[in-house]
């Protein structure tokens, strides 16, 4: 029976500011100032193509991918660059081998491209239904490489990872060929196969990994994750609804953006409280930015000009503010937001002795198969993980 998906998620830093207007005289130390900044923008970057075969009812993995999302994105909070910093991470996102996508691309569609937008993701992933098709492993690692904008820095650390139950050889685009261009673009392809480990060597998906270095791995898709309720979780998920009220949406899609970070909350709760309670966590971390639709993070920006913000997009409430008084708003705001997520992280840090002492297996066969693979990947750009 054909079908798969896999899925991890993590969260992203920052978000894309809007061109700016000034003029940029042309002399020699300016190009090599704006080359410079432009190189340090992409530093340490960390970029992750997910290919998942949503082909028949795969839907007990996909759930476990779902759940599994914010455990991967709060691990991430540890990492460091060789500057110590935390890399920044983009996401992108395709499904293959589902009769209802299209036969002249292959059964292939890139769900999303590279994204920093933790709630967009989500909402991508709830979106995906499974149902049978051909999956074309070749093809969609080819199609990724090429569509997706690969940042070519030496520093980033770009991976891919395919996961699926069928052999890796089906298609007519000769996979080796495909991860032959994987690797001269120093784009690392991990493999994870759904069933018997010798099953997914024997189909090629082991061989398809080693031929750009990257990992090959078996899981059981099918395997129930048990989560242990702690104390604090609901303190978290009250926490959490407090956290969203620091949210001011403006902007032409405003609106529907901060409803969208209260359906991904649902989303979650419709899983587990648990799911909600690490989602809330991650909302807690750097990675969660959304200044293209919330206020708050984007007067943090550089090139944020209170007085360009349009009146007609803001709630009611604000519209007839002046710029001194939306910026008090906006700065009162920051400093409840600062103050919730600071309680979160606190109490996660109990949770998390919690856990701890009282669940020996914390982490679903995808997590840590995909985090084992980042880790040891991420150690060759000198990344390097805290403890917690």
């Amino acid at each position: 029976m054909k079908s798969i998906l896999t899925l991890v998620l993590f969260g992203l830093l920052g978000l894309n500011s809007s061109n700016s207007t000034a003029v940029v005289p042309n002399t020699d130390i300016t190009k090599t100032q704006l080359h410079q900044k432009s190189i340090s923008a992409h530093n340490n970057k960390v970029q992750i193509a997910l290919l998942l075969d949503t082909s028949n009812s795969m839907d007990g993995l996909i759930n476990q991918a779902k759940a599994q999302l914010w455990d991967i994105v709060n691990e991430f909070t540890y990492a460091r660059c060789s500057h110590r910093k935390s890399p920044s991470i983009e996401i992108a996102l395709y499904q293959y081998g589902n009769n209802e996508l299209s036969s002249r691309e292959g059964y292939i569609q890139q769900v999303l491209g590279f994204s920093n937008d933790l709630d967009e993701i989500s909402k991508k992933l709830f979106s995906l239904t499974t149902n049978g098709g051909e999956e074309y492993c070749g093809q969609v690692i080819h199609t990724s490489i090429e569509q997706l904008d690969w940042n070519r820095n030496p520093d980033g650390l770009r991976m891919i990872f395919i996961a699926g139950n069928e052999p890796f050889t089906q298609g007519r685009l000769n996979y080796k060929d495909a991860v032959s261009q994987a690797k001269e673009m120093d784009i690392v392809v991990n493999t994870i196969f759904c069933g018997d480990y010798q099953q997914g060597i024997q189909t090629e998906w082991q061989r398809g990994a080693r031929l750009t270095g990257g990992e090959y791995m078996a899981i059981d898709h099918n395997r129930e994750i048990v989560h242990v309720p702690t104390p604090y979780d609901e303190i978290i998920i009250r926490l959490n609804k407090k956290l969203n009220n620091t949210y001011i949406s403006y902007g032409y899609e405003g609106t529907a953006r901060i409803a969208n970070q209260s359906v991904q909350d649902a989303n979650a709760m419709e899983l587990e409280e648990a799911v909600a309670v690490k989602r809330a966590v991650s909302k807690s971390s750097g990675y969660y930015k959304n200044s293209s639709w919330d206020l708050v993070d984007a007067a943090e920006e550089e090139d944020f000009e209170i007085g360009k913000v349009e009146r007609k997009h803001l709630p009611s409430e604000l519209q007839s503010k002046s710029d001194k008084e939306l910026a008090a708003h906006i700065e009162a705001k920051k400093a409840e937001r600062d103050q919730i997520q600071e309680e979160i992280r606190e109490l996660d840090a109990k949770r998390q002795e919690f856990l701890a002492q009282n669940q020996k297996d914390q982490k679903g066969e995808l997590e840590s198969a995909m985090l084992n693979a980042i880790k040891k990947q991420a150690s060759r750009k000198n990344f390097s993980w805290t403890k917690k």
